[in-house]
């Protein structure tokens, strides 16, 4: 069974990094609800959830995807490119560590979020130059190589992280609200998206999709291509830049 970890938001969230959307109010009570309604998703499609430790005082901490990259059995714990959410890390690399994974990580001077990364079979991509640079892509692929992984770097201006432009269906191809994809070019197969959210899936298994409430047209094109789309409502962490891939680490090993 597939498990994933989680972390329960931060009485701080509204407090969170913004970077390239305008900041609005965000309803601290509301997103824990949303927060347990996509736990109770992941569950109720056969997966299980490991809850990381919180951490109050990281306004950004529920988006634990950030905090590591998964490949095989190796953790590559990440040193973000946002000062204050280095400490983040360190309660990750623990739950990961007890769910038997071998550890390394990203060292000074190179910064990686995890969020910056996408895998697809063996490729995978790395956005190069928000939160990631050049020297973390550097050594995720001196430490993924060895595993048969191919780590392609691509650009990513326009939005904060890779996956706030573009995330991957189960066959390989990557999708994307075109307008905020640096080059749709740097994909072997890529589909445009009719809205932003659209752009963000979670592979549940088979042809299920979790998918966020905020982009009803993509759920019925998605719908058309024979997926299954499972819906929540994250619109408390969409005003912090969160998509469905930020809330969890997938552990499909």
């Amino acid at each position: 069974m597939p498990s994933a970890l989680v972390r329960r938001p931060s009485p701080r969230l509204s407090e969170g990094l913004v970077t390239h959307i305008e900041r609005t109010p965000v309803d601290a009570d509301l997103a824990v609800r949303q927060w347990q309604q996509y736990v109770d998703a992941l569950e109720a499609h056969g997966w299980t959830t490991v809850e990381v430790p919180a951490i109050d005082e990281c306004p950004d901490g529920v988006f634990v995807e950030d905090t590591m990259v998964v490949y095989g059995d190796l953790a590559m714990i990440a040193r973000s490119g946002a000062d204050e959410r280095r400490p983040e890390a360190a309660e990750a690399e623990r739950a990961v560590a007890a769910q038997g994974y071998r550890i390394t990580h990203i060292t000074e001077p190179g910064t990686l979020d995890g969020g910056d990364i996408l895998k697809i079979g063996s490729t995978v991509y790395a956005g190069q130059g928000g939160r990631t640079n050049d020297e973390g892509i550097r050594q995720l692929r001196q430490a993924f190589a060895p595993l048969g992984a191919e780590v392609r770097a691509v650009p990513v201006q326009k939005v904060l992280h890779l996956k706030s432009a573009v995330t991957a269906l189960p066959d390989g191809t990557v999708i994307g609200y075109e307008p905020l994809v640096d080059d749709p070019q740097a994909f072997e197969s890529f589909r445009p998206m009719p809205e932003e959210a659209g752009s963000h899936v979670v592979l549940l298994g088979e042809d299920r999709l979790l998918m966020a409430a905020s982009a009803p047209e993509s759920a019925k094109l998605l719908e058309q291509l024979g997926y299954t789309p499972v819906v929540v409502d994250i619109s408390e962490f969409e005003k912090l830049e969160g998509c469905v891939t930020c809330l969890s680490v997938r552990l499909r090993r």
